[in-house]
């Protein structure tokens, strides 16, 4: 399997070329085009208590699916929801903590699974919700925004608003937390913070969906109260 990037970092297109028989793991909606002779099969990845506690912890899809080139081998193109950047990163037997709703496409040797990684803070949409992804191979994540990179030097610490982070390596250590007192809290337009400390490896996006929402909502217009 080779992943090919296209018109990074604003609106970004993943370009999957498989092998002969290949098969490709996808979130569900995010197919944009395949080659003739893919086939698709949706399942519930896992068995069904994974693939809820996923769907309801993880902000994924309850269903996954799976794409299979035809003998001659086939392409097929894939993109997240909201304009923003994608990367490959190739694991080798290895364990990443990724954001919810990050998760775009792997190699059928990578199991995903969610993980409870932080307590809920009093605002919706606040809450520090992981997928785990394990194993060989590539994973195609995405995020809103570019991509930026950090590689923590041991003993290192970065805070990152949680609304940013888009993956992290599983073994740094990590702590949620208010970024203040609670007036802080409510008013300074920051919610929860991540506290993570090296060594290892910090994906983060430059915008967050969460803000843009609370920018856009406020403009949207109001249906009118009265009767015709």
């Amino acid at each position: 399997m080779q992943i090919e990037l296209l018109y990074r970092p604003a609106f970004s297109l993943g370009i999957i070329n498989l092998e002969a028989n290949e098969q490709v793991r996808v979130e569900a909606a995010s197919m944009v085009s395949m080659s003739q002779g893919i086939t698709l099969e949706t399942a519930a990845t896992g068995g069904f208590f994974k693939s809820i506690g996923r769907s309801l912890f993880g902000g994924e899809s309850f269903f996954q699916n799976t794409y299979q080139a035809p003998a001659g081998g086939g392409r097929l193109a894939v993109a997240p929801p909201l304009p923003g950047d994608l990367m490959v990163l190739d694991l080798h037997d290895e364990t990443l903590l990724v954001q919810s709703g990050s998760y775009l496409a792997s190699a059928m040797s990578i199991t995903t699974d969610t993980e409870w990684s932080g307590a809920k803070t009093f605002f919706a949409g606040e809450g520090l919700i992981m997928l785990r992804a394990q194993g060989s191979g590539p994973l195609l994540l995405s995020s809103y925004g570019a991509i930026h990179e950090m590689n923590l030097a041991a003993g290192e610490t970065i805070t990152i608003d949680t609304g940013h982070l888009v993956s992290f390596t599983a073994d740094i250590g990590f702590q949620v937390r208010k970024i203040g007192g609670i007036k802080s809290t409510l008013f300074s337009g920051e919610g929860l913070v991540v506290d993570l400390t090296g060594p290892g490896r910090v994906l983060a996006q430059t915008r967050s969906s969460d803000q843009f929402l609370s920018w856009l909502i406020p403009k949207l217009p109001r249906p009118s109260g009265g009767s015709n």
